[in-house]
């Protein structure tokens, strides 16, 4: 596979296709299965799986929401391409970054702060990449980890979503990533599948 460049695209962003960051933390679990549970198999975009997680665990998070989705899950690997029809999950202890040759970049999060992995790392990447082809969906979660993400999100023209208050469990990242008045739509948590596959075909 060729890398991507964005020479020969008339907004210079090099990733071609719709990349969608799921961002969550505390009660995500949830929430991530219920939104993937009924996006289509065929879904022509790429999915990325941001959850906060103990760096020192080993994560079952691929497999347990491979179970409730029809599109292939996997875990991130360093250089690996990002694909449409994917949710590729980032791996506990490592940050994901988005390359210009639309290939995942892992590094360790280290012992301190920020949130691992970070979600404002993640989309503040995914916004110089995707620009308009960036969509970030900020579900449940303690903190504010995403909201300078949203901000870059949107400043490259992309497009955030929020969970809405009564559906989260937690509601301090959605409020969070809504404070900076750059989300344009705030949703509940049964609605947001269809938010995301409505937006893809319009993008």
């Amino acid at each position: 596979m060729e890398a991507a460049t964005g020479q020969d695209r008339p907004d210079g962003f090099p990733v071609p296709f719709v990349v969608v960051a799921l961002i969550a933390s505390a009660g995500g679990l949830d929430a991530l299965t219920r939104v993937l549970a009924t996006l289509p198999a065929n879904l022509p975009a790429a999915i990325l799986v941001a959850l906060h997680q103990d760096p020192r665990m080993v994560s079952q998070l691929t497999g347990l929401l491979a179970r409730h989705t029809a599109l292939p899950v996997e875990l991130a690997t360093d250089r690996a391409f990002i694909r449409p029809g994917t949710v590729t999950v980032v791996p506990p202890g490592k940050h994901l970054l988005v390359t210009a040759e639309t290939r995942v970049g892992l590094i360790e999060t280290g012992a301190l702060p920020p949130a691992r992995p970070s979600a404002d790392l993640l989309l503040a990447t995914l916004a110089v990449t995707c620009g308009p082809r960036a969509l970030a969906v900020i579900l449940t979660g303690m903190g504010h980890d995403g909201q300078a993400g949203a901000r870059a999100i949107a400043h490259c023209g992309g497009t955030v979503f929020a969970q809405d208050e009564l559906s989260s469990k937690f509601f301090a990242m959605p409020s969070a990533a809504i404070s900076t008045h750059l989300v344009s739509q705030i949703l509940p948590l049964d609605d947001i599948a269809a938010a995301i596959s409505a937006h893809i075909a319009r993008t």
